[in-house]
């Protein structure tokens, strides 16, 4: 029996063999019947789901996440399709477990015509006996080896032709992308030899409540033999693992010697790739589910592509602007002025914000938010202190409402910044509040940097912020938020009898929750995700929040592979990049920084008050042309002419295409380390325009110093840049 879904943009088969046994066989770009199967047959492929138990555990050990005994009983029992809202289809496969009872429900809910989809897993306990759940996975396929294509000489299971690719993220440097031979991490052993599969895997991890605090939570491989690509993002607010690996696939009967893996090689399956949400290895996650109890694993994206690791970044941006939750602010992409990066740094002031407010009118900014330190008594610490979220009467000696109607007045949006999770050690809150409002370990309330994280499974901790929130929102009348998150707890809490990683699930979930029903009762309400700049950029967030702080960064020329790169984490709508200028940067710093921010949002700081006429107007210029593209930039799918950048590149540049355009920032800012060699100029691959007339021009800056050539044969863009440092903003049309 074979079922799954096909269109013109990627085919999902599954078949099930005379055993009851549900495999994946096909997941491959393109329209069916045009390729070779991702597998060399039906019992090659690896069962649909991988789930640990206690008391049933691996087939073979190496915390690879494909080869559970549980995994291997799971039979089919069923299927079902449906409809599932606009160009979405959900393919569900039904399976049980004979031994123990366990039922499971996989789901596959595609986009149509993105090569796109979502999938996740719901466990139930149907048996008469608890079982626990170590591990389950989100999504899994084999068969990657030769990417769907023509399996040639090589043979299903040969990895010599893939590549992965994964983004490391730090602090200050964020979605370094970083790219590896799949042969290279999993070295060629020789199965033949020894006959059984290795034990390793290449695996990423991310522990705690920093969803992206050592890695962005995707990946991919890519076929550079075939351009085949399979990308995916794991849509979760807290621990995650995604790991690839090669395996043979032999199905065990229940009761047989595991050692019977050392037997003759089994059908290959080649590379493989599993994605789950927390683990017991890795997150100290488990579950009990008792006779009736259920469990949902996190949701995954996976995309397939012929076209790359760009193609694959074009079906992704699909996918999140499909899974946001609606709202104005995804089509309108306000200009918004922060006082914070570089400029009051959290030590905000009436005094020191009306001129801000006022030079940030004049230039076009259409949202002003008032940064932290707002609700601090004057030059006093507050790192410690904070909870109740009240203006400081100090700062605002007329109220804050003064500071508040004055960016009304002047044509803005005004917002506030929180840190609505946390509860300073020595804040009033803290007292207030029980302790089970808090995350805990044994008893104690978890304690990070000064501060206590709020558990928002609690109601006295939902109470109080939602109290917070419609107090600033309601009565403050403030229509932008910026929610900050500047501390990391793991692996979470044991409240409630739970594991830490299930009590930390649970309150990421709620945290979710939390967010809904704000944006329930504030539905016009503009919110920032921020944690420390980019330490939660995740799709469980995103797909909520209408923006994402990209990072930090403070130096203006560390900041342009942070901002070329982030399309590949989120839509271009939602890279909220800082633009910082100063009145003693020169000219071409001025253009350089604000360049940096016209292919996603436009994120103002800056002494704009302190500036000369001529510099606010260089501001003011990047600003209105921002405002004409923005309607592009909102349709828009990323591409990377020199490649994803790398830390010290001296040149570096995004693409955006559009229906109607295509756009371009490229910076040249210089060798970073001195003596490195260095050009004047830079050729920008546009390869889907090659043969076509293209009018090359200038948005930004328009000062002289910028040379433009279009070479039609070779579909680039030749450009030569003062500076360094230098930086320019093209557009491309036919």
């Amino acid at each position: 029996m074979s079922t799954g879904w096909s269109d013109d943009s990627f085919e999902l088969r599954i078949d099930v063999d005379a055993d009851g046994m549900a495999r994946m066989t096909r997941l491959a770009a393109g329209p069916p019947n045009t390729r070779q199967p991702t597998a060399a047959s039906p019992d090659a492929a690896l069962p649909l789901l991988d789930v640990v138990l206690v008391g049933a555990g691996t087939e073979w050990s190496g915390g690879r996440y494909c080869e559970s005994q549980t995994g291997a009983r799971l039979l089919y029992t069923g299927h079902d399709r449906t409809a599932a809202g606009d160009n979405w289809h959900e393919l569900r496969i039904d399976l049980a477990d004979p031994v123990t009872g366990l039922r499971a429900e996989v789901f596959y809910r595609i986009l149509a015509g993105q090569g796109a989809l979502r999938s996740w897993v719901c466990l139930t306990n149907d048996g008469e006996s608890p079982v626990i759940v170590q591990s389950v996975t989100s999504f899994l396929c084999g068969g990657l080896a030769h990417g769907g294509g023509e399996v040639g000489d090589r043979g299903p299971d040969d990895l010599t032709d893939l590549d992965l690719l994964w983004a490391e993220n730090d602090w200050l440097a964020e979605g370094r992308w970083q790219r590896r031979a799949l042969r290279d991490a999993l070295p060629d052993l020789n199965r033949k030899v020894s006959g059984a599969d290795p034990r390793g895997r290449f695996g990423l991890t991310n522990a705690g409540s920093w969803s992206s605090g050592r890695y962005l939570p995707m990946g991919a491989v890519l076929n550079r033999r075939t351009g085949d690509a399979w990308a995916w993002q794991i849509e979760h607010n807290g621990g995650w693992h995604w790991q690839v690996g090669e395996c043979t696939h032999r199905r065990l009967a229940p009761g047989s010697d595991p050692g019977d893996r050392h037997g003759p090689p089994g059908a290959p399956v080649g590379a493989y790739v599993a994605l789950l949400g927390p683990t017991d290895l890795e997150h100290h996650w488990s579950t009990t589910l008792t006779p009736g109890d259920s469990f949902t694993s996190v949701p995954v994206s996976v995309v397939v592509s012929a076209a790359g690791f760009e193609g694959a970044i074009k079906g992704l941006t699909a996918v999140r602007r499909a899974i946001r939750r609606p709202h104005t602010d995804h089509q309108r992409l306000p200009v918004i002025f922060n006082d914070y990066m570089n400029t009051l740094m959290g030590n905000p002031t009436t005094d020191r914000l009306l001129p801000l407010i006022d030079a940030a009118a004049a230039v076009g900014a259409e949202y002003f938010c008032i940064d932290s330190g707002w609700y601090a008594g004057l030059d006093k610490g507050w790192w410690d202190t904070v909870g109740a979220w009240k203006p400081s009467a100090s700062r605002f000696p007329n109220g804050i409402t003064e500071v508040l109607e004055h960016i009304r007045n002047a044509g803005m949006v005004p917002g506030l910044w929180l840190e609505p999770e946390v509860v300073g050690v020595l804040s009033p809150v803290a007292a207030q509040l029980p302790s089970e409002a808090f995350l805990q370990r044994a008893g104690q309330r978890v304690v990070e940097h000064g501060r206590y994280h709020l558990d928002l499974r609690h109601p006295a901790a939902t109470k109080h912020l939602d109290e917070v929130v419609d107090s600033v929102v309601g009565d403050l009348g403030v229509g932008y938020l910026k929610l900050d998150y500047n501390i990391m707890v793991g692996p979470g809490t044991d409240v409630g009898g739970l594991s830490a990683g299930a009590g930390l699930l649970a309150a990421n979930r709620a945290q979710l929750d939390w967010l809904d029903a704000v944006l329930d009762r504030h539905p016009g309400l503009v919110i920032e995700n921020c944690s420390s700049g980019g330490m939660r950029i995740d799709y469980a967030l995103l797909s909520r929040m209408q923006l994402q702080s990209t990072s930090d960064q403070q130096d203006f020329l560390r900041y342009p592979p942070i901002a070329a790169a982030a399309p590949a984490a989120m839509t271009p709508e939602q890279a909220a990049n800082w633009a910082y200028p100063q009145p003693e940067f020169s000219d071409d710093e001025i253009t350089f920084t604000l360049c940096g921010a016209l292919l996603g949002r436009l994120y103002l700081s800056g002494h704009l008050d302190s500036m000369s006429m001529a510099q606010r107007e260089l501001v003011a210029e990047a600003v209105r042309v921002y405002q004409q593209i923005r309607p592009y930039i909102a349709v828009a799918v990323p591409f990377w002419p020199l490649g994803l950048p790398r830390w010290g590149d001296s040149w570096i540049a995004l693409g955006l295409r559009a229906p109607a355009a295509t756009f371009l920032t490229v910076w040249h800012r210089g060798p970073l380390d001195a003596g490195a060699p260095d050009t004047v100029d830079v050729s920008l691959a546009v390869p889907y325009l090659a043969g076509t007339e293209v009018t090359a021009q200038v948005l930004y800056p328009g000062t002289a110093g910028t040379s433009v050539g279009w070479d039609a044969d070779r579909g680039a863009v030749d450009i030569t840049l003062p500076g360094p440092p230098a930086a320019c903003l093209l557009k491309l049309a036919t």
